[in-house]
Order: structure tokens, then C-alpha cells, then sequence
């Protein structure tokens, strides 16, 4: 059962540049100033709220007698903000009596006009070059209030408001707001969106809708992310996307779900509009009477098609359900890929190398036109008997060298069993990077930059292996074997510390047996590792750690006493006491091995 929701934002435009502005302009025309947070602070309320500074009341208003509103402060208002007198306290013009009875004739309250919501907002609309004149675009609803509309010429809008705040419009900002917002549909809500016009989105949301508790509530939910992000919006959810566009801008509801089969009784009442018509088809409608959806139900299909045009019946049949509608959903990303399909099946290393040779060729033209760098390819071989396999390649730093990759993959040849012959081959590349030019310097000038050793490092991992590749970096930490973690073979390492140490870590320290040393502050004169005696001729020591207390309460005690001993082989090694044997809480004076100097 197909469920689409089409998502219709009237004020996308507006919204959209004033989110990018943050906020509303303030009474004097500048930008509010920003918290500490970086977010704007709030709007200035439109009275004074400081009751010592003047003797206007708490709250605002007019205070018979006030000493601020006499004199040159009340002329300098305009006309129609001018208190009355006797607001002023002035007896000059004849009160109302307070008891005169009610008029009996029946009177109508007027419709409250739309206020703004802070004072200094204007109307604000978008204008667009069409032709030799400027057309409005958008509008907001204060705009709308006094009678502009889209598709207006800007000049009469400036005519009928005075003051109006106009700026230009940018459909392709709009269009790229859409876009992320499909985005984040397809990675949270369902697999297929897809930007409907300029103003809203279809969401196809067959068989998802239960993950977040049904239609209803996924829709509250949408609404309310788009409030979060200052954006009004109204859904409409049907069985087709033709009755979802309609629901969502013209029905009255912020929210229109309908149930399957029902397209036809929910359009019934809805203007023509909705169906989607080309300008011309709605202009034939008015001189034929016709402004209801509902009114070309009866009508035969060939008198409707010569007068609204084919586009009108095929719309209408969308709506209905009678005529399919795909919707092409927009792709996340788009995997660049190239593909040979060959003639004869190949077996050869020859071949199979040049075949490669010519998708590498292919890979780095089209990665150089998107601006892309690889990272990660794939090669897939496909065999006769319609088997698959796949050869990874992987780079240290993004990169469009074609020799470079042909020769990474050369050394992957061996892997490739063609077994009775591969009749096409695919390169794909889905792990890619950002890769523009690169600046050299020339002869005149002095360049410190230094020799890119990502090539190197390719080799050397499809040689060796990807885990056989990898730098040493400093962590703060005491303990020796938590100070040090592994790399990438690019990365860069902090700084080490100033104190010597052993140029291979074990990875665990190796207990020591037949240790003979004199305490508590001498090096050991000879021990015994991995079933072989040594002899000590040199040592230099100690240097002691303490355990860390703040990780393990085992460690409030622990203290490491290490040693630096040449012995007489020639070798240097770096020991360790646990205890400083003086007070027996710190360890039980066992030796240990931590590490080989080079």
C-alpha cells in the first residue's frame, strides 16, 4: 500500500533568509546584540520596562497627568498616535457619561488587523527580474495582511505599502535548503524523498510510518522539527503524490491524512489549481465555468483532453489513483563508477592489467570533473559462470594519480582468479575526498615543503598489509605502556617528552627471575629473561612513577622504580621495581622487563 506525504512551506523564501539573519531587526534598524552563547538575544519588548528611569506605569500605556506625555513629546507623534485629551488629563473636550445606556441596535465587532509581532518589523516581500520588470515573489504574512501578493509587480507593492522591506530573491538557496532537508529525510525517515517544486518535498513513507508510532504522530513530529528550525508547514498524506500536493496546499488543516481510495471524495471540493495545470489549461477552465476539481468528474475524457489539454487528464488520473506517479528520489551521494563490458572473455594477466589500466583512466577523469580525490576502490570481476569478486584498494591520502593506482593494483593481480574468464569488470570508487590544486613552489622560491609519502605508504601496506603501518603517539598519562597509542601512517603525533625511552615497548612487561640487586636504590647486577642469563655492567637509575590513582584504587600505592642497565653483551634494556622498598604497601619488589633500547 503506497503512502506519500507531500510537505508544503509558504514561506519558505521568507523564513529561510530570516533564519539566516537569526532574528528581526530592532526598533533603531540593527542587528540585536548576541549572548555569550553566540545565539541572539531576545527582541527588545515595545515598552520600557524600567519604571525608575521616566514615570510611564509598568507594563506601558498612558498614565493620566504623565509628565512625559505633555508638551513637545506628544506633538512630535503622528496624528494617529496621539493620545486623547482626557487620556492626558486635560478637561478641554467632553467626557463620555459613564451610565448612558447601550445603543439597541445590533453592532458588529471589526476583525482585529494583523499586528506585528515586535514593533519596527516591516512587511518584507522577495522581488525576481521577469522580463523588464521586477516581480514579487514571496511574501510574508504581514505583507499578505495588507493586500500583496506573489506574482504582483514590485512597483505596485512599494505604491500600496509605504516603508515596505524588499530583497531579492534567491531560488537556488531555496533550492539547495530543499535539498538538505530531502537529505535528512532519506537518512532518518525513509528512503525516498524527492523536492517538489520550489517549496516543498514528497516523502514516501510506504511501510516506515511504524517506526514512529503511525501516520499522525510522524506527522506532529515533522511539524515540530520545522518549528524548531522556523519554518511553517503543512503536510498532506494520501495514497498518491498528486492528492498529497493537493491536501497539503489547499486544504485548511495543518495536517491532511486521508485514507486509501478516498483521493476522490478529499479533491472533490478543492480548486482546480491543485491538479497541478499549466497556466493556459487553468485560463480555458475559467471561460468554461469550471473551478472545482469535482467538475470534471463527469465530464468524457475527449472533450476534456481538447479543451484543458492531455497534461489535464493525465493529472487527474494521478490524483485518482488511476495513473501512475513515481517519484525519483533524491540520492544521497552518487558513487562514481566506470565499466567495461568486454567482447571475449579474458583470462591473461595482460589483459586483465590493461582492462584496468583503461578504468583507472576513466575513474580519474570523472573524479577530476566532480573535484573528488580517492580513497577507497573497488574492483568487481565478473565471471562467465557469472561469479563475482571484489579487490579492494585503499590510499593513505586522497589522490588522482593514475600511475599511482595502476600500480597499486598491480600488485593485486595475483589475487584476480579469471578461472574461465572474465567478461566484464566494474571500478568503483566509494570512499572519496575533497581534492582541489595544489600550489608548487617554483625555483625562485625557497620551498620547506616536505616529500608526500603517501605513494610510499600504498606500497608498502598492499605489501605488508594495512595494520603493519602505523606511527606512535604521546597520550598524557604516567604509566609507560598507557602513554603511547598507534597512529595512521599520515598522521600527525603530539609531541614526546623530554626524558628518554626505549625504542621497542613490550607490549606487556615481562617478569624477570634470578635477579640479584642492592636495595632500595641500585640497579640489579644480574638477572635472567627469556631463559638467558645476563650480566650487568652499567646502569643509570632510578626514575620513579607512581601509580594512577584517579583510574584505579589498586594504584594509590603502586610505585615503579625503572633502571636504564647495559649488559655485557652489549644490549640495553629498561627494568622496573614494583616497591620502593621501604614501605611494603608499594609493591613486592619483583622485577620486570619494559623495554629494548635500539
Amino acid at each position: 500500500m503506497t503512502r506519500v506525504a507531500s510537505l508544503f512551506l509558504p514561506q519558505l523564501a521568507i523564513e529561510r533568509l530570516r533564519r539566516a539573519e537569526r532574528t528581526y531587526p530592532s526598533r533603531s534598524g540593527t542587528p540585536p546584540e548576541r549572548s555569550r552563547s553566540g545565539a541572539p538575544s531576545p527582541l527588545p519588548v515595545p515598552f520600557d520596562d524600567n519604571p525608575g528611569s521616566c514615570s510611564v506605569p509598568r507594563g506601558g500605556g498612558w498614565r493620566p497627568g504623565a509628565r512625559w506625555a505633555q508638551g513637545a513629546a506628544v506633538d512630535a507623534l503622528p496624528a494617529h498616535q496621539r493620545p486623547t485629551m482626557r487620556e492626558m488629563g486635560r478637561r478641554s473636550e467632553a467626557a463620555p457619561a459613564p451610565f448612558r445606556p447601550a445603543p439597541r441596535e445590533e453592532v458588529r465587532a471589526a476583525p482585529s488587523p494583523v499586528l506585528p509581532p515586535f514593533w519596527g518589523v516591516k512587511p518584507r516581500i522577495l522581488i525576481a527580474r521577469d522580463g523588464q520588470r521586477d516581480v514579487v515573489t514571496a511574501a510574508c504574512p504581514l505583507a499578505l495582511a495588507e493586500g500583496l501578493a506573489p506574482g504582483m509587480a514590485a512597483a505596485h507593492a512599494r505604491a500600496l505599502v509605504p516603508g515596505l522591506d524588499v530583497g531579492d530573491a534567491d531560488p537556488a538557496a531555496d533550492l539547495a535548503l530543499l535539498e538538505r532537508l530531502a537529505l535528512h529525510a532519506v537518512r532518518h525517515w525513509t528512503p525516498t524523498a524527492a523536492v517538489s517544486g520550489g517549496d516543498g518535498l514528497w516523502l514516501d513513507l510506504s511501510g516506515t510510518t511504524h517506526l514512529f508510532g503511525g501516520e499522525a504522530r510522524f506527522c506532529r513530529r515533522l511539524l515540530a522539527f520545522l518549528a524548531r528550525l522556523g519554518f511553517t508547514a503543512h503536510i498532506g498524506l494520501a495514497g498518491t503524490p498528486g492528492a498529497a500536493y493537493a491536501l497539503a496546499r489547499y486544504a485548511a488543516a495543518p495536517v491532511t491524512i486521508i485514507d486509501p481510495g478516498m483521493e476522490a471524495q478529499a479533491l472533490a471540493d478543492l480548486p482546480l489549481g491543485a491538479l497541478r495545470l499549466a497556466p493556459q489549461a487553468l485560463m480555458a477552465a475559467a471561460r468554461f465555468g469550471i473551478e472545482r476539481i469535482a467538475d470534471l468528474y463527469p465530464m468524457p475524457r475527449g472533450p476534456l483532453a481538447r479543451r484543458l489539454g492531455i497534461a489535464a487528464v493525465e493529472r487527474l488520473d494521478q490524483a485518482r489513483g488511476l495513473a501512475p506517479e513515481p517519484i525519483v528520489g533524491l540520492t544521497p551521494f552518487e558513487v562514481p563508477e566506470v565499466e567495461r563490458r568486454l567482447l571475449e572473455p579474458i583470462a591473461t594477466a595482460d589483459a586483465i592489467a590493461l582492462v584496468i589500466s583503461d578504468l583507472v583512466d576513466d575513474l580519474m577523469q570523472l573524479l577530476e570533473v566532480r573535484g573528488l580525490g580517492l580513497r577507497a576502490a573497488a574492483l568487481t570481476c565478473v565471471r562467465v559462470d557469472a561469479a563475482e569478486q571484489i579487490v579492494p584498494l585503499g590510499t593513505a591520502r586522497a589522490t588522482r594519480d593514475a600511475k599511482h593506482i595502476k600500480r597499486m593494483f598491480g600488485l593485486r593481480l595475483e589475487k584476480i582468479e579469471p578461472g574461465l574468464g572474465i567478461e566484464a569488470m566494474c571500478l568503483a570508487a566509494p570512499g572519496v575526498e575533497a581534492l582541489g590544486a595544489l600550489a608548487f613552489a617554483t625555483d625562485l622560491i625557497a620551498s620547506e615543503r616536505a616529500p608526500d609519502i603517501a605513494p610510499l605508504v600504498d606500497q608498502l601496506a598492499g605489501r605488508a598489509g594495512d595494520a603493519s603501518l602505523f606511527r606512535l603517539t604521546a597520550i598524557e598519562s604516567d604509566v609507560p605502556e598507557r602513554a603511547v597509542r598507534a597512529l595512521a601512517p599520515l598522521a600527525a603525533p603530539a609531541g614526546w617528552p623530554g626524558w628518554a625511552r626505549p625504542a621497542r615497548l613490550l607490549k606487556r612487561p615481562e617478569k624477570l627471575s634470578g635477579v640479584v640487586a642492592l636495595l632500595p636504590d641500585h640497579p640489579p647486577r644480574r638477572f635472567r629473561w627469556r631463559g638467558k642469563d645476563y650480566r650487568v655492567i652499567a646502569g643509570d637509575g632510578p626514575e620513579r612513577i607512581h601509580g594512577e590513582w584517579w583510574r584505579s584504587a589498586r594504584e594509590i600505592w603502586a610505585v615503579r622504580d625503572y633502571f636504564k642497565v647495559e649488559a655485557d653483551t652489549g644490549e640495553r634494556f629498561w627494568l622496573f621495581r614494583r616497591g620502593d622498598a621501604v614501605v611494603a604497601e608499594t609493591g613486592d619488589l619483583s622485577w620486570y622487563m619494559h623495554g629494548v633500547f635500539g
